[in-house]
């Protein structure tokens, strides 16, 4: 049986529809302000073997671990024992390959009793327990210390939710009045992905629905193939680093050897260097998330991401490196940090073969600062805040000034919520002027946000990159001001934070972070 291509679009636009609406059901239903106003979330959808059929405009990082998550699933929980109502939930590193705080709910989705498809709903908790508020402990030396870790655990059924088991989740988290209006909402989410998928299963038939995602795996199949095609066959090496963690704490690189071949393109990243003593390892499933984002935003950006369209593509790590460090390893840092190391690798990697398609380095990091304290209710409650910066110049533009790039797509916290909702107040934001780096096109500019404390007993985390090994400029361009952090206290001269720290607060102390700009293109 072939399906028409107008039925297959009205299917495509369908499922892509029913993704959007899965991340908006969660913004609109959650109750931790990193979900409903930053927006740390995403959406997809699979076939019944796990193969990606659509996704939300959401976070590149969520999205390609989604391509993987399902079948590690059925991997953990064979199809055999699924049932309609199910949700569940999971945040194990073996199980899709992201951090322990991006918890995923995954709905099996049953048409007249034929397993169709999946949906996945990935929400970062604002804590998932271990040694510090927010879960980011960065002197962890073992993934236990950074918190709770769920194999897929089943929250919900037909007949409700399973309200011992999320007790017991609940119950290892600090604010679990908002973790729980969460898991809710990402179910909530999951059901509405399915409510679209009947629809579409009822309007053209289960065999129709199942045969239009086979050929559109297969057209995007095509179409990737045709745009490697456009590359330069050859042989192409990239690196870039992370700040530290490397020997005597010096950076530490992911390096990346591009071999394009015709219609297909390989990806060798074994002489990344040894995993670090650092919470900056990451997932080998993380490093393939950044490799696909990279060559589609270079090859081929139109094309509709599913399970097809990586078929082209394959990818090697080296166990032991840092981005294959194996199970047990403190990892949390690597989902938003590392995981820019292997796009901008591949990125400078390509810079001889198709500069005109590529962006000079960026504010590639999440620039976290992540406040912990006791509200006036006395329950826990966590402010995980990013910091964009300065995008890097084109051949054809400078940078925008105050964005987010590449593998993550979240947005700051309201100055409003924040200062309605936690014993904090903003005493600036604005652009950091002079920090894109010079060229015939500049960088962008980056942004200084200041925060004062108004509570005692309050706790901070830092988690950013781009400190110590700043943003590059790109055919002779020259590199952006590098992010920087720095405590104002009452008496004491101001000092520098390092980009991964945890500390304690006192009343009255300034958090001043300023994010760093965008590199240049071209020699003015």
């Amino acid at each position: 049986m072939t399906v028409d291509p107008f039925t297959i679009e009205v299917i495509r636009h369908g499922l892509s529809a029913a993704a959007e609406e899965m991340s908006l059901t969660v913004m609109r239903a959650a109750r931790s302000p990193v979900l409903r106003e930053a927006g740390d979330l995403s959406s997809a959808l699979t076939d019944h073997k796990g193969d990606l059929i659509s996704q939300g405009k959401d976070i590149p990082a969520h999205i390609g671990t989604m391509s993987f998550t399902v079948k590690q699933f059925l991997n953990w929980i064979p199809k055999e024992q699924l049932r309609a109502g199910d949700v569940w939930f999971t945040n194990h590193p073996e199980c899709g390959g992201n951090h322990l705080p991006d918890v995923k709910a995954i709905r099996p989705i049953f048409a007249k009793d034929k397993l169709v498809a999946f949906s996945i709903s990935l929400a970062h908790w604002a804590d998932v327990g271990g040694a510090w508020p927010g879960s980011y402990y960065t002197a962890a030396t073992d993934s236990i210390q950074e918190g709770l870790r769920l194999p897929p655990l089943r929250l919900f059924h037909a007949d409700g939710p399973d309200r011992e088991k999320i007790a017991v989740v609940t119950s290892n988290v600090r604010g679990q009045h908002l973790t729980e209006g969460d898991i809710f909402a990402q179910m909530s989410a999951t059901r509405s992905a399915e409510q679209r998928v009947l629809e579409i299963c009822e309007e053209y038939g289960v065999d129709v629905f199942q045969q239009a995602l086979e050929q559109l795996h297969d057209l995007s199949e095509a179409q990737m193939r045709q745009a490697l095609l456009g590359l330069p066959d050859g042989v192409y090496k990239g690196e870039d680093f992370v700040d530290e963690g490397g020997p005597d704490d010096a950076p530490a690189a992911v390096r990346v050897t591009i071999t394009v071949k015709g219609d297909t393109a390989d990806f060798d990243f074994t002489e990344t260097d040894d995993k670090i003593n650092s919470v900056l390892n990451t997932t080998p499933l993380m490093a393939a998330a950044a490799m696909m984002y990279a060559i589609k935003a270079v090859a081929g950006p139109e094309i509709q991401p599913n399970g097809g369209c990586y078929r082209p593509l394959t990818f090697k790590t080296r166990p032991g490196s840092l981005i294959d460090p194996g199970p047990m390893v403190p990892i949390v840092g690597g989902n938003h940090e590392t995981s820019q190391r292997v796009a901008d690798a591949i990125f400078r990697a390509l810079e001889g073969a198709v500069p005109t398609r590529l962006t000079a380095g960026g504010p590639t990091t999440a620039g976290l600062f992540i406040f912990g304290g006791v509200d006036a209710k006395g329950r826990y409650s966590t402010l995980y805040e990013v910091h964009g910066g300065g995008e890097g110049a084109r051949t054809d533009r400078d940078g925008c000034p105050a964005v987010r790039v590449h593998m993550v797509n979240t947005s700051n916290t309201p100055v409003e919520v924040i200062e309605a909702e936690y014993p904090l107040r903003v005493l600036q934001h604005r652009l950091r002027k002079g920090s894109g780096g010079a060229g015939k096109h500049k960088g962008g500019d980056g942004i200084v946000r200041e925060y004062l404390t108004l509570g005692d007993d309050m706790v901070l985390t830092t988690m950013f990159e781009r400190r110590v090994v700043a943003p590059y400029g790109l055919c002779g361009g020259e590199s952006g001001a590098p992010f920087r952090a720095t405590l104002c206290r009452e008496n004491e001269p101001d000092r520098e934070l390092p980009g991964k720290s945890n500390m304690s607060l006192k009343k009255g102390d300034r958090l001043k972070m300023e994010s760093s700009g965008g590199g240049g293109f071209g020699t003015k």
